[in-house]
């Protein structure tokens, strides 16, 4: 029989943590604990137990005096993600992820503290070798259906934090709570940029290139080395469940607080601040060149080993407010609003690639290569509701909804990025196994929203997700 200590169970979750989570409200997700989850994605004006460190940390001193809380919980994100142009479709096969959390939490009068860790969200597709849909593009020069790599290609985007909370009742009715957060990003990418697109951001179309690579490529194609370029592929990816190949460390920080006016009414809010994330980077990348010309007449692609950044990736501010309202003794309706400043970090995926200065790299050794892909991501605002109703003194039934607008302008989507699910529609329950233990489920289903970009890809999205908490008090 296989046996872990709690030590060990830490460390899994520790690393587990920052498992790709799959977007739902852009990159966050619709809820998070089960409880929360259930109820729609509210979570600021009720206790949603130890989850509340990533919700409204001031929620915390809504725990009983001199007790103490272990949470473990499960989650599980199901996104179905189509393509297809007349004629041609092609889905993800990236259509299952899964990220536990364990968390540690303790009032002893008027203050409750603790810690935990989770994953807070991100992005990922798996479209695999030859797809259909990545197999052909247009040159730099414009020649059409040029073949691409028909290697795999993937995304994936993990941001996992591990929190230290601090709760403090200022009196029997207000509460406030702060957390500082360690956070850490990271990402794979395997992606095939064909020629047209790339010269289309050498001159300011979509994006911009810049570096001194571009000024040796320009080189090339000056002096007939190059005659064309079919096509730019970025590389730099793992087989790691828990971290991508690039990873970046940094620090968040959010504040909250509640007040209760009677038995009938408690109010809540929380703002969590833009968090400040070192570059994600990796010295296991490669960037191929596909093209005709001499350049190319010793191998085709033409390989360059070297270090990428993945520069400016945040994660938002986010402000949110709710109320939850006690009409009668079994009910409650929670609602919340929810603002997420996407503009201010979702402006450009911006990357910079600097060449080994191995032999093998030819004329690139040493040379770099910034590439940015506009996105003007757009600030989303969702609007949550939910209610519960406590059958027996041990069952409670929720259910509730989420609505948002998609933040990614339809121009900018990219079918590795597809974060354009809208609303969510949940249930759930909660049971008290004892007097000191709980069970919370909550399912989720996100109908399919479908867009087409500018490329004339229609792109779909729908959802469907669930998420396990189980409480013991020690």
């Amino acid at each position: 029989m296989s046996r872990k200590t709690l030590p060990g169970m830490t460390l899994i979750a520790f690393l587990s943590a920052s498992s790709t989570a799959f977007a739902t409200n852009g990159m966050n997700l619709e809820g998070y604990g089960a409880k929360s989850h259930a109820l729609g994605g509210t979570s600021m004006a009720y206790d949603t137990g130890n989850s509340a460190v990533m919700n409204n940390p001031a929620t915390l001193g809504m725990m009983e005096d001199r007790s103490s809380e272990i949470g473990i919980g499960i989650r599980g994100l199901h996104p179905d993600v189509t393509l297809q142009v007349p004629g041609i479709s092609a889905g993800s096969d990236g259509d299952a992820y899964y990220m536990p959390s364990l968390s540690y939490m303790r009032r002893d009068g008027a203050f409750i503290w603790g810690v935990a860790v989770l994953a807070q969200g991100g992005m990922g597709t798996e479209y695999g070798e030859n797809s259909s849909l990545f197999s052909y593009g247009n040159s730099m020069m414009g020649s059409m259906m040029v073949p691409l790599s028909g290697e795999d290609i993937r995304s994936e985007v993990g941001v996992g934090r591990l929190m230290f909370p601090l709760a403090y009742k200022l009196t029997e009715n207000t509460t406030i709570g702060a957390s500082l957060d360690f956070l850490w990003a990271s990402m794979d990418l395997r992606m095939d940029m064909d020629g047209s697109h790339f010269a289309a951001m050498t001159m300011g179309q979509g994006g911009s290139v810049g570096g001194s690579m571009l000024g040796t490529l320009g080189g090339m194609i000056g002096s007939g080395m190059v005659s064309d370029i079919d096509y730019v592929r970025y590389d730099f990816s793992n087989d790691n469940a828990f971290l991508g190949e690039a990873i970046g460390y940094g620090t968040g920080f959010k504040v909250g607080f509640t007040h209760r006016f009677g038995k009938l009414l408690t109010v809540g809010g929380s703002y969590h601040l833009q968090s400040r994330i070192s570059d994600l980077e990796t010295s296991n990348a490669v960037l191929s060149f596909s093209g005709t010309g001499d350049a190319f007449s010793l191998a085709d692609p033409v390989s360059v080993k070297g270090t990428i950044k993945v520069r400016n990736f945040e994660w938002p501010a986010t402000f949110a407010a709710g109320l939850a309202l006690y009409p009668a003794e079994r009910w409650m309706i929670a609602a919340d609003v929810r603002h997420i400043d996407w503009s201010s970090v979702m402006r450009n995926f911006s990357t910079s690639f600097t060449a080994d200065n191995s032999p093998s790299n030819g004329a690139f050794a040493g040379q770099q290569l910034d590439v940015e892909m506009l996105q003007n991501w757009k600030d989303q605002t969702v609007l949550s509701i939910g209610v519960q109703y406590r059958a027996t003194d041990r069952l409670a039934l929720r259910t509730g909804a989420s609505f948002a607008s998609n933040p990614v302008p339809d121009t900018w989507l990219n079918p590795l990025f597809p974060a354009i699910t809208e609303n969510h529609y949940t249930a759930g329950f909660g049971y008290s196994v004892s007097e000191r233990s709980s069970i919370s489920a909550a399912l989720a289903w996100a109908p399919v929203v479908t867009r087409t970009n500018a490329d004339g890809l229609e792109i779909s999205h729908g959802q469907l997700n669930w998420s396990i908490n189980y409480t013991q008090e020690l």
